[in-house]
């Protein structure tokens, strides 16, 4: 079974690639695995207020990951996988890739305005020694061009 990786976040453009997964998978009879990455707080002076700030980020990140989940389900009648996972997300990707062989395709998608964002910039800098394609879905598209080219 062909799964989607996308990796999801509060952005436009994050629904963007979130919508093309799921179009991709249905056409397939693959599935979708939602990863939502937590940023590792800076703050060390007090131990128990870092943890505290990270678990207030992964509930935030839950909450968001399963609102994701619902809107897929409630459209293509599939439920993806959701991980959310603390750390930097370049390193964070790379270790959730080689876990899942099962991951045909790493699903990013790209701000609209400015910069593509960090994880597509490193990514496509480096797609060529990727375990799997990477699709990077512009973040100016509406959502039936997503569903045209997808």
């Amino acid at each position: 079974m062909r799964v989607y990786l996308v990796v999801t976040d509060e952005t436009e453009e994050a629904s963007l690639a979130l919508r093309f997964a799921a179009r991709r998978a249905a056409d397939t009879g693959g599935s979708v695995h939602i990863l939502a990455l937590v940023q590792r707080q800076a703050f060390n002076a007090f131990g128990g207020v870092q943890a505290t700030m990270e678990e207030e980020a992964r509930d935030r990140a839950e909450v968001m990951a399963t609102s994701a989940a619902g809107a897929l389900f409630s459209e293509s009648g599939t439920m993806p996988q959701i991980t959310v996972k603390v750390g930097d997300g370049q390193t964070t990707i790379k270790e959730y890739l080689a876990e899942h062989p099962e991951v045909a395709a790493l699903v990013l998608g790209a701000a609209a305005e400015g910069s593509p964002g960090p994880l597509v910039t490193h990514f496509s800098a480096i797609a060529g020694s990727l375990p799997c394609p990477l699709f990077i879905v512009p973040g100016g598209l509406s959502e039936e061009q997503i569903d045209a080219v997808s």
